[in-house]
């Protein structure tokens, strides 16, 4: 499996967190893969073989080739059907925002075709994307796409960006009420507005950028034990770490480290 990253261009680096690829061949015995979020929307164009997404009660579709996954807010199962080649735009958690057509609420947990979004025009930007050569390349014809469709800056929410800088640099280790203390902005009216712009509540974004933090932390075996790592994130207690980690992996920390780490670890860098 070959996974790699990409950096995005300076105007459009406050938007798209990065680019990525991933390739590998078709698998005689494939199997799932589980994702589990990370506060960040995704377009993502298979070039090879679509996966399966497969829902709660074990039934799967196979994804659309073009689209836009919306924000997951619980573990997500994935199983290749074919060969992978995958090239991928990784937004901020707010970057959606200026090229977004539908409310982010209506997005969660679902691959929305980019038809879907953006009509038909967007069917010359996929047959681009298909029948680009090379990743800079591909990078340069998406990034045109997305420069073009730019909203005004004025029309950017000056809250919501200040709020997600707050949680980010935070580590999500921050209450609601300490966020709104921080942005000067009253409770609801910021749980409004990151509903629509993000399809997060304030809440679930800082749980899911803490969990993201001991995530990496398990990647990079940057910790003593998992018990030091609950309290070192600033969770209550070791029962407090676990429940969030269920939330949003389905599993214990500890399963997750010997199961799921690698796959999860390369989707949300």
């Amino acid at each position: 499996m070959d996974y790699q990253t990409f950096e995005p261009n300076d105007q459009l680096n406050s938007f798209i967190k990065c680019y990525w690829t991933l390739n590998a061949p078709k698998q005689s015995l494939p199997h799932k893969q589980r994702i589990v979020p990370d506060g960040c929307m995704e377009m993502i164009f298979h070039l090879g073989d679509p996966y399966y997404q497969y829902h709660d009660d074990k039934s799967y579709y196979l994804q659309p080739n073009f689209f836009v996954f919306g924000q997951i807010t619980k573990t997500l199962e994935i199983e290749p059907s074919g060969e992978t080649r995958i090239f991928a735009v990784r937004f901020h958690p707010n970057g959606f925002i200026p090229f977004a057509t539908l409310m982010a609420k209506q997005m969660e947990n679902t691959a929305v075709p980019l038809k879907d979004l953006f009509g038909k025009e967007v069917h010359e930007l996929e047959m681009k994307i298909v029948k680009a050569l090379t990743v800079a390349d591909r990078i340069q014809i998406v990034e045109h796409f997305l420069t073009a469709k730019l909203t005004a800056a004025e029309s950017i929410d000056r809250i919501i960006k200040s709020s997600v800088t707050t949680i980010l640099n935070a580590k999500g280790r921050l209450s609601v009420s300490e966020l709104t203390e921080e942005i000067a902005i009253h409770r609801r009216q910021l749980e409004r507005r990151f509903s629509a712009a993000i399809g997060l509540s304030p809440k679930q974004l800082a749980k899911i950028i803490r969990l993201q933090s001991a995530i990496h932390a398990m990647l990079n075996q940057n910790f003593d034990s998992l018990t030091a790592l609950a309290y070192e994130g600033d969770y209550f207690d070791q029962a407090h770490f676990i429940k969030d980690f269920k939330e949003f992996t389905g599993v214990s920390p500890k399963k997750f480290y010997s199961d799921h780490l690698k796959m999860s670890g390369l989707f949300s860098r």
